[in-house]
């Protein structure tokens, strides 16, 4: 299984306004460990051979870090030259490595995380998978999955559909390689066609909508440790909360 790991956005967020002084999201340490190096442990760990990161805001510290690390044979860049525009680009960019066939594990960088999550997702009887969170904190931040009927029905910030119950997305996926492909297409005809500025959750939602029942599934992963980093405080509570909760070897 190929993973494809979006990381070429600036994460002005979590910069305050101090746009070029920053690190890339993905080489925010913590526990003395940058998230690139913890996301190439976890992956290596359960057997993953070919992670595709695209890259786009300080790539070659990036491209520093893989060498740190010594994972050149797992590790392959593509760049995204439009990395302010929406992060749909980036998954456009990405579109190659989402349509060279097998199943792709598609992965936020910025997230701090069991790798037991991903050993779920790696498991799945579905072929199409989504991580869900139960305990998700109200307000329009969360990225949504709602399920009614035991189906996944929706999926965005906002949402209006009829729904049962709904967790919170982490931001991982595991995808078919014809639902793997769908979405590259998706992603691309948003580049292409004047929408670059949207959140690629968009192209996965289209490609959802219109796959039949039962195409997608999802795992519950409620009370396992994670955060996704968008704002400072997240990179405190990060290091304060959820590093000391993680599942590591020795």
């Amino acid at each position: 299984m190929r993973a494809v790991m979006l990381a070429a956005g600036v994460g002005a967020r979590l910069a305050d306004g101090k746009a070029g002084d920053h690190p890339p999201k993905v080489l925010l340490e913590v526990g003395g460990r940058s998230l690139l190096r913890r996301h190439i442990d976890i992956l290596r760990r359960l057997g993953i051979t070919d992670l595709v990161l695209a890259t786009g805001y300080r790539q070659a510290d990036i491209e520093a870090e893989i060498a740190a690390q010594a994972a050149a044979d797992l590790v392959r860049t593509v760049t995204n030259p439009d990395f302010r525009e929406g992060s749909v680009v980036s998954l456009a960019v990405a579109g190659e490595a989402l349509t060279q066939g097998g199943d792709v594990l598609l992965m936020d960088a910025d997230v701090l995380y069991d790798d037991r999550m991903i050993a779920r997702l790696l498991s799945s009887r579905h072929a199409n998978c989504f991580l869900m969170d139960r305990d998700i904190e109200p307000g329009e931040e969360p990225m949504k999955l709602c399920v009614r009927g035991g189906e996944i029905v929706d999926f965005r910030k906002r949402v209006d559909t009829p729904h049962d119950f709904h967790g919170e997305s982490v931001g991982f996926f595991r995808l078919s390689a014809e639902i793997a492909r769908r979405t590259a297409d998706v992603a691309r005809a948003y580049a292409a066609g004047g929408r670059r500025g949207e959140l690629y959750e968009e192209a996965i939602r289209d490609v959802l909508l219109d796959a039949p029942a039962g195409t997608f599934g999802y795992e519950d992963i409620s009370g396992l440790p994670w955060i996704e980093i968008d704002f400072p405080e997240d990179l405190v509570r990060a290091r304060a909360e959820i590093l000391p909760r993680l599942t590591e070897p020795a």
